[in-house]
């Protein structure tokens, strides 16, 4: 973990690089999204309504995706926040995280060389079991592909077939693509993360 110093009344502490990152607004979804990174972005962002409901929190992404299930707890806080959040892709949002970077109210912005990438659903584990157990996980998968395209459509403004069209396979998307597609608002440089 990466410390900076910060100079007070008491002398030079060290804190963690997330922590004055955090101070100033900005939390980051990075790696692999999973229960874990899930609660922890929604402990960060109750923090941040609490201080301040007004200020805009940017949420900065570089994921492969992870967990439907976490990532749609991830999509509910963003989505109910009070204080504003921004979303910004400093690399790749694939996956999971791609649907959490589109799902922005308040400006989705990408670094010119950032990436995107949408997809279909897919099974964690090897599916075993019986032929009931394999139908049941197979109509929770097509539940779940119909969910999500749903979602895309509803912050794209594109229809509900387009974006099945579009995840039928790994979709990638350059900046302008995304802007092209509805995924994505503005392509900004890193002068727009430090605005604050």
């Amino acid at each position: 973990m990466m410390n900076v110093q910060v100079k007070s009344s008491n002398g030079i502490t060290l804190v963690p690089v997330a922590s004055k990152l955090m101070a100033n607004r900005k939390i980051f979804i990075e790696g692999e999204i999973d229960s874990e990174k899930a609660c922890e972005f929604v402990k960060e962002v109750m923090l941040l309504n609490a201080e301040d409901s007004q200020s805009p929190i940017d949420v900065l992404i570089n994921s492969p995706g992870g967990e439907i299930n976490s990532g749609m707890l991830m999509y509910d806080v963003i989505q109910a926040s009070i204080a504003p959040i921004r979303m910004f892709c400093i690399g790749r949002a694939y996956s999971m995280g791609a649907v959490l970077f589109a799902c922005g109210n308040h400006g989705r912005y990408m670094l010119p060389h950032g990436e995107l990438m949408i997809h279909e659903p897919l099974l964690g584990n090897r599916v075993g079991g019986n032929s009931s157990s394999i139908k049941s996980i197979s109509d929770s998968l097509l539940e779940t592909k119909r969910k999500m395209n749903q979602l895309l459509a509803k912050h794209t403004g594109k229809s509900e077939e387009e974006v099945e069209k579009a995840t039928g396979f790994d979709h990638y998307f350059s900046p302008e693509e995304s802007v092209e597609f509805g995924l994505c608002d503005q392509i900004v440089g890193f002068d727009k993360i430090m605005e604050g």
